[in-house]
């Protein structure tokens, strides 16, 4: 396969040896990357600053979707080439970018923890909802992709409200209860 893909690029077999020493896996990882430059390119015609976070996180999905799904069949086989268990470690590497790519392009200056929950996060999200479009169309990928940003935020609203001194406060308070009966 890489060696016809080099042919086709009109690339000599050492050439191609240079080019993807790692095979398939360089082949993959070239596929993932074109396609994350494809979704830049087109979320770069969108202003991040005029949508709520949560628009921006939907958009960049979408368009990374979107730049896949041009290459039809190739995607299907690209996907199931990624969830061999050898491959693993790649597979988890590109969503990595394609996550973090799109949380750069939304505007995350994050240095702290949140800034490889939010990479996490939206690399569950990404695969999911790849897994969905492939599978049951654009419609119920928007669908599921809608419904995990929702879940997201309501984790982030439910948490915003808790304080940690308050849950110190509290967990003092029934080990007190627990030790003297009060």
């Amino acid at each position: 396969m890489v060696a016809r893909a080099g042919a086709a690029a009109g690339l000599s077999a050492g050439e191609t040896m240079l080019l993807m020493p790692g095979g398939a896996r360089d082949l993959a990882a070239l596929f993932s990357r074109r396609h994350d430059q494809a979704a830049l390119a087109a979320l770069g015609k969108l202003d991040p600053k005029t949508l709520k976070m949560r628009e921006r996180i939907a958009r960049g999905v979408e368009a990374r979707l979107d730049a896949a799904a041009t290459d039809g069949e190739a995607l299907r086989r690209w996907a199931g080439f990624l969830a061999l268990p050898t491959n693993l470690p790649l597979a988890l590497r590109l969503v990595w970018e394609s996550a973090d790519a799109i949380w750069r392009w939304a505007g995350d200056r994050a240095t702290d923890e949140n800034h490889y929950s939010k990479r996490a996060i939206l690399s569950a999200i990404l695969v999911s909802t790849l897994a969905i479009r492939l599978n049951a169309g654009p419609e119920a990928a928007s669908t599921h992709l809608a419904t995990q940003i929702g879940r997201v935020m309501a984790y982030e609203t439910w948490k915003a409200k808790i304080h940690p001194a308050d849950l110190a406060t509290q967990l003092a308070t029934a080990l007190g209860r627990l030790r003297y009966g009060r």
